[in-house]
C-alpha cells in the first residue's frame, strides 16, 4: 500500500522532541495580560516620533548597530568593541552558549530559572546540567560551583531569577567567580535588573565584574524596563575577544535599524524611566505583601513579577484564568507580572479566593505554557 505522507527531512531526534515555543494567548477587552513581564507603559517619551522619523524599511540595518554600541558604551565606560547588541537577551544568549558549547560539552545552571536556558542548550547540541534552588527560591551558588566538571563550558546566572524573584548578591557573586576556572564563560542574565531594589544585588555594570573577570559577560535588555519588547533589542558588556565569539554565532542584521532608533531614543529619556520603574517597583512590593498576609509564600520578588508557588497548578490558574488574567503557568508555581493599576486588586481578589488550594511544590520539568 502507497502511502500519501510526503517524505520529509530528517530532523535530530532532540529536536523533533522539543516543543516549539507556544506563545500565550492574549487577554481579551476586559482582562489583563499579566504573562509575558511586559512594560504595561506605553514607549518612553520621543521613541515612537523617532521610529516614525527614521523608518527606511527598503535598506538594511547596520549590521553591528554601531551607534547603539557608541552610546551603551560611553554610558557604561566601555569601548564600543566591549558592547554586542542583539535582537534581544535571548538571542544573546543563543550566540554565546553556540560559542563555547556543542556535543559533548555542559552547560549549568539553576533550575527553575529562564524557561529558555534548556531549549539553547538542546539547539547547541550541549548537555544541561541543572542544579536545583535554595528553599528561598534563589540560586544555590555553592553547589552549582561543586557542579562544575572539566566538561563545563558555560555557566548561567540569572539575578534577578526569572521566575522565581530572587536575587544573587555582589559577594555571592564574587566568591562564586573566584571557584570556576577562568576558561569557563559565566553569563550574568540580568534583563530584570532595573527593577531591583536590594542594596546587596549583584550589579555586573555597576561593579565593572567583566574588567575583573574576563570570562564574565553581562546580560542586559529594553524589553523589559524600556518597553521595547516588540523590537527585540538587549546588549551584552564584555571582553571584547568573549562578545567577538558571539558576533560570529550571531544571525546577520537580525538588529532593526527600528529596534536600534528605539533604544537609543530611549536612553535620552532616564528620569522618565525611573518614575515609570518606581511605580511598578511600587506595585510589585504592594502586591507581594498582600499576597503573604493572605498566605500565600511568595520569594523574595525582585524583578517585574511575583512568583507563586502551588501544586494545584491546574485549579489557581484555572481561577485566573476564568477571571481574564492571563498568566504564565509553569509545573511548579504561577508567575504573575506586575501590569496595569486596575490588575493588581483584580490578581489579590483571585489569589485569596484560592487560598485552601494553594502549597509549595517542588522544581518540576523545564516546560511552560502561557495561560
Amino acid at each position: 500500500m502507497t502511502s500519501n505522507e510526503p517524505v520529509l527531512p530528517r530532523v535530530r531526534p532532540e529536536i523533533a522532541a522539543l516543543p516549539p515555543y507556544r506563545q500565550g494567548r492574549q487577554a481579551d477587552d476586559a482582562g489583563f495580560k499579566l504573562s509575558s513581564n511586559e512594560n504595561p507603559f506605553e514607549p518612553l517619551p520621543g521613541v515612537i516620533e523617532a521610529v516614525h522619523r527614521a523608518a527606511t524599511f527598503n535598506r538594511y540595518p547596520d549590521a553591528t548597530a554601531s551607534r547603539l554600541r557608541a552610546a551603551l558604551g560611553e554610558r557604561y565606560g566601555v569601548e564600543p568593541e566591549g558592547v554586542h547588541v542583539g535582537a534581544g537577551s535571548v538571542a544573546l544568549l543563543a550566540q554565546f552558549i553556540q560559542a563555547v558549547a556543542g556535543p559533548g560539552d555542559e552547560v549549568l545552571y539553576a533550575w527553575r530559572s529562564f524557561e529558555a536556558y534548556p531549549g539553547l542548550v538542546l539547539v547547541a547540541g550541549a548537555t544541561s546540567v541543572q542544579v536545583p534552588l535554595r528553599p528561598d527560591s534563589g540560586h544555590d551558588l555553592d553547589a552549582m560551583a561543586a557542579a562544575v566538571t572539566d566538561r563545563t563550558r558555560c555557566i548561567l546566572v540569572c539575578s534577578p531569577n526569572n521566575p522565581t524573584g530572587p536575587i544573587v548578591t555582589a559577594a555571592e557573586f564574587e566568591a562564586f567567580v573566584a571557584r570556576v576556572p577562568a576558561d569557563v564563560l559565566i553569563l550574568l542574565d540580568e534583563a530584570y535588573a532595573e527593577f531591583v531594589t536590594d542594596p546587596d544585588a549583584v550589579d555586573g555594570l555597576a561593579a565593572r565584574v567583566f574588567e575583573a573577570h574576563p570570562n564574565v559577560v553581562v546580560l542586559r535588555t529594553f524589553s523589559k524596563a524600556y518597553g521595547l519588547a516588540g523590537l527585540r533589542v538587549g546588549y551584552a558588556i564584555g571582553h571584547p575577544r568573549v562578545l567577538d565569539a558571539a558576533r560570529s554565532t550571531a544571525i546577520p542584521l537580525s538588529v532593526t535599524a527600528t529596534a536600534e532608533v528605539a533604544a537609543l531614543a530611549s536612553l535620552a529619556h532616564e528620569a522618565e524611566l525611573r518614575a515609570r520603574v518606581e511605580e511598578i517597583i511600587a506595585r510589585r512590593d504592594a502586591l507581594a505583601a498582600a499576597l503573604r498576609e493572605i498566605g500565600w509564600d511568595v520569594p523574595e520578588a525582585q524583578g517585574n513579577f511575583v512568583w507563586l508557588p502551588t501544586h494545584d497548578l491546574e485549579g489557581v490558574a484555572r481561577a485566573f484564568d476564568d477571571a481574564g488574567i492571563v498568566v504564565r503557568a509553569f509545573p511548579d508555581g504561577l508567575r504573575i507580572s506586575i501590569g496595569e493599576h486596575e490588575s493588581v486588586e483584580k490578581v489579590l481578589g483571585i489569589a485569596r479566593s484560592v487560598v485552601p488550594s494553594l502549597s509549595p511544590a517542588v522544581a518540576g520539568a523545564p516546560d511552560s505554557v502561557e495561560r
